[in-house]
């Protein structure tokens, strides 16, 4: 039986929630320009996007295409949350969730994708369907052949100009990859990402707790960057940290401080 998190959704709902809201926000649409570019309406997004009703498919797969991500990894999602809600039954869960980054969620270093290497495998069975799906966000650079390059989205900024700005707004999550990884003593996944098409780094997390916080500390002593869980839907899903310039040979280090005041974690890695 699936259980329910904190932020009200079942799991694979909430993953796929957060994942939509990533997307609407990479594509910088407000709900009517939404429902402009789109077969849905404006009242229909609001339902999606606030977990109140599962999208269909097609609702999915167009927003992808708008944000300029696969398409394949959004289904894949979907395909779990629809599973999820029509009681065909859930998953087995891997590490690490699936959420937006292209990272989502689709993304990531991880990627999450998120949404390790990140790809994780999860394996549906119902009625003697099987759907086995990569999940998100985000096949790291080592994991194998990503999408055509012409499927890739342009970065929207570069070194410097990525300084304090989201991975995946800024499209720097979608062939990120991962340069180090480290699991904290409560259990929660953490890594430090970087994109050579955008020379910036970050830092995400996932399977943490509602007050977590994670910060990532810049080459050169610049100012930090930190991300915090804010609700149980950010606690299901990756939740990244603002960007910094990273150049080859410079070394960019995480910590993570847990709400549970388990003492702070910290690793670093080399561009």
């Amino acid at each position: 039986m699936t259980s329910t998190p904190p932020g009200g959704l079942p799991p694979e709902r909430a993953r796929l929630v957060s994942a939509l809201r990533e997307l609407r926000s990479g594509t910088g649409l407000s709900l009517a320009a939404l429902a402009a570019k789109t077969t849905f309406s404006k009242s229909s997004w609001e339902r999606y996007l606030n977990g109140k009703t599962l999208p269909p498919g097609q609702a999915v797969r167009e927003l992808c295409r708008l944000a300029g991500e696969p398409e394949n990894r959004c289904v894949a999602l979907w395909e779990l949350a629809e599973a999820e809600w029509s009681g065909r039954g859930a998953p087995a869960r891997t590490d690490p969730p699936a959420a937006g980054e292209a990272e989502a969620g689709r993304p990531g270093g991880g990627g999450g994708a998120v949404l390790a290497v990140i790809a994780s495998v999860c394996a549906l069975a119902a009625g003697g369907l099987s759907v086995v799906l990569v999940l998100l966000v985000g096949q790291s650079a080592d994991s194998g052949p990503g999408p055509p390059s012409s499927a890739v989205p342009s970065p929207r900024c570069r070194a410097a100009g990525c300084e304090g700005r989201s991975p995946m707004q800024m499209k720097c999550g979608t062939d990120p990859r991962t340069l180090a990884s480290h699991r904290t003593a409560g259990g929660a996944h953490l890594e430090l990402r970087y994109s050579a098409r955008c020379g910036a780094g970050w830092a995400r997390m996932w399977s943490t707790r509602i007050g977590d916080r994670l910060e990532l500390n810049p080459a050169g002593g610049g100012p930090a960057h930190s991300a915090r869980i804010g609700d149980g839907v950010a606690a299901q899903s990756y939740v990244y940290t603002p960007m910094t310039e990273a150049r080859p040979g410079t070394t960019i280090q995480a910590c993570f401080s847990p709400v549970a005041g388990d003492g702070r974690e910290c690793f670093d890695a080399r561009v």
